[in-house]
């Protein structure tokens, strides 16, 4: 009798796993030719702008280099870290505070209350750094409270989502432990789970000081001050040299920022031992030290005063602009709107990000650090390196403002200017993502005298693949949110139709785009979350 061979239990799952992936690419493929179709839909062209783009660009070489602009330039730079400092130190206090709170070993079995707790952070980080600005003006005014909270709170939502996955990753055993003592959940999270945690809390806090400075920066384009104001005064005057000035300045200041998170998140990942016991590490412990002392000055600097969060004005303000922002509009008209420019959102970020990856997978093996190269790649890979650095410290709305020379206002300046600030991200994280690859097939493809694009397409690239998507897939949740802020300048989507509402005091409309915007980030959000499970 012949035996009949069954195939391996793992085949049925595999094919699955791969017809889901073929299924996402092509809805992908989908979803951006039908963007692109959108975005060159009718005339975009304007040939009236072309000069002034030119004079812009040709400005680069000829920065302003005179001293009392600079003068000007260093104390707004100051400013802008002040705002970073302060807005990062409140996020990181309201996240490890939320992380208690959403974190899956706080809740255990009551899942209800963990879904319940994590959608309440969704409302804060479901709206852009921006908004949160425009929106705490009408209540605080003109306050330092209103640049450090604009951070704090969003940035506080997002850093108690990643501190509580963090913890959920310890190894359970101590926390256990406690509790089989009688130690409340609480109290075993704080002893048990987080001593272990804090490598991977201390790197990524100093990841959200390199974000909160850009934030700062777009915070100032809307009246904050720092950088962002002076680049915003240059911008408005036309004096390009001003501008190239400022902007040379943002990218020194992520660069500072850039460099010192690196350092950091270094040390945590390789920790110095002695004798194979954990030794103490100058470099971190001078973070620290470093980051209590800016928490300091950059108080001192700002100086907000904790009593204008509880004044007659602010109070009166607090309970005004609730009770006259509800209920939201729900007239036909504006819903109808409202659902025609969340189509052009969506657009408009996901041709962003289809064009900040195109470009990333094209720059990556530039821009990465070979362990061995000749001068002429370490030149090369340095010029990539820096021109990314640039195109992610010029803000989105800079970007934007520079491509409508060219463009007409739609999906394809807010695409473009998105797409190119998106780059500037995703090609520095594709460049670390080869970087970290695996060196094995590279090497064995070497020695079998594999030309150096062999080497790459069939070494490198399977293993960085999944990592650069995944790093796609979350820039594109990030960009649904940022879409918001170059519609505020008229690139158009919902940020256009915030703006608009904005500025005629329309509350109750202002509530329908802002449950709009959230409610549409939600959904971006699950979508990833679906396509990163099948790319796993």
């Amino acid at each position: 009798m012949t035996a009949v061979l069954s195939p391996p239990a793992t085949a049925a799952p595999s094919l699955r796993r791969d017809r889901r992936r073929w299924a996402w690419g092509l809805a992908a493929l989908a979803a951006v030719g039908w963007s692109l179709a959108a975005a060159l839909d009718g005339e975009v062209l304007n040939p009236a702008g072309g000069a002034q783009a030119g004079r812009f660009a040709a400005a680069a070489l000829s920065p302003a280099l005179d001293g009392p602009f600079l003068g000007v330039l260093g104390t707004a730079a100051l400013v802008t870290l002040a705002y970073a400092v302060l807005g990062t130190a409140l996020a990181l206090l309201l996240g490890a505070l939320g992380a208690v709170a959403v974190a899956r070993t706080a809740w255990g079995r009551r899942r209800l209350g963990w879904a319940a707790a994590r959608a309440v952070l969704a409302v804060p980080r479901g709206l852009h750094e921006a908004v949160w600005a425009l929106l705490l003006v009408n209540v605080l005014g003109l306050d330092p409270w209103v640049g450090v909270l604009a951070i704090g709170v969003p940035y506080g939502a997002v850093t108690a989502k990643v501190f509580a996955d963090l913890l959920d990753e310890v190894p359970r055993g101590p926390y256990e432990a406690l509790l089989a003592q009688g130690a409340g959940r609480v109290p075993a999270a704080l002893y048990g789970l987080l001593p272990r945690a804090a490598g991977g809390l201390l790197s990524y806090a100093f990841h959200r000081l390199e974000c909160a400075v850009r934030s700062a920066v777009v915070l100032g384009l809307i009246g904050a001050g720092g950088l962002g104001y002076q680049l915003a005064l240059s911008f408005a005057s036309l004096r390009w040299a001003e501008v190239w000035t400022c902007v040379y300045a943002l990218a020194l200041l992520c660069l500072a920022a850039d460099v010192a998170g690196r350092a950091v998140r270094r040390r945590v990942a390789a920790p110095r031992r002695r004798a194979g016991v954990l030794a103490r590490d100058r470099v971190l412990t001078a973070a620290l030290a470093g980051s209590t002392a800016a928490v300091a000055w950059a108080w001192w600097y700002l100086a907000p005063t904790p009593a204008s969060l509880g004044s007659a004005r602010t109070r009166e303000q607090a309970a005004y602009v609730p009770g006259a922002a509800w209920p939201p509009a729900a007239d036909g008209d504006l819903l109808r709107e409202v659902g025609r420019l969340a189509v052009v959102t969506v657009q408009m970020s996901v041709l962003a990000v289809a064009l900040a990856l195109a470009g990333a997978v094209l720059l990556a093996g530039v821009a990465a650090r070979p362990p061995a190269a000749g001068p002429g790649r370490r030149v090369a890979g340095a010029l990539v390196r820096a021109a990314l650095l640039v195109l992610r410290a010029v803000p989105p709305p800079v970007w934007a403002l520079v491509f409508l020379f060219v463009l007409l206002p739609g999906v394809l300046p807010g695409a473009l200017a998105l797409g190119v600030y998106t780059l500037g991200v995703l090609g520095r994280l594709a460049g670390e993502a080869v970087e970290e690859a695996d060196p094995r097939p590279r090497a064995a493809l070497t020695a079998l005298g594999a030309r150096p694009a062999s080497r790459v397409l069939y070494g490198v690239a399977p293993r960085a693949a999944g990592p650069v998507l995944a790093f796609a897939l979350y820039r594109w949740e990030v960009a649904v949110r940022d879409t918001l802020l170059v519609g505020l300048l008229g690139a158009g989507g919902l940020g256009a139709l915030l703006a608009s509402r904005l500025a005629v005091f329309d509350w109750p409309a202002v509530t329908t785009v802002l449950l709009a915007t959230i409610a549409l980030t939600l959904a971006v959000d699950l979508v990833s979350d679906r396509a990163r499970r099948a790319l796993r």
